[in-house]
């Protein structure tokens, strides 16, 4: 039972790491806009790369977390 608890805190830490990465990533990228405003669509591909990776991790993590619950159960 403690490792199903291990797994569901993997999975519910690889979600919230990834919002806040999210979340501090996008509002730098506004701050970048609003300073260089002709440099907004280099900002915005950068950006989208980037969340498409912290995305990318959050599902890995989640992933993991899930298969370490079902299979241990």
């Amino acid at each position: 039972m403690g490792l199903v608890a291990i797994g569901a805190g993997m999975a519910a830490l690889a979600c919230i790491g990834a919002g806040l990465g999210l979340g501090i990533a996008t509002g730098k990228a506004v701050e970048s806009i609003a300073r260089q405003p002709e440099a907004s669509g280099k900002i915005q591909t950068v950006l989208l790369l980037g969340g498409a990776l912290a995305e990318a991790t959050a599902v890995y993590g989640l992933v993991v977390g899930i298969l370490i619950i079902f299979m241990l159960k």
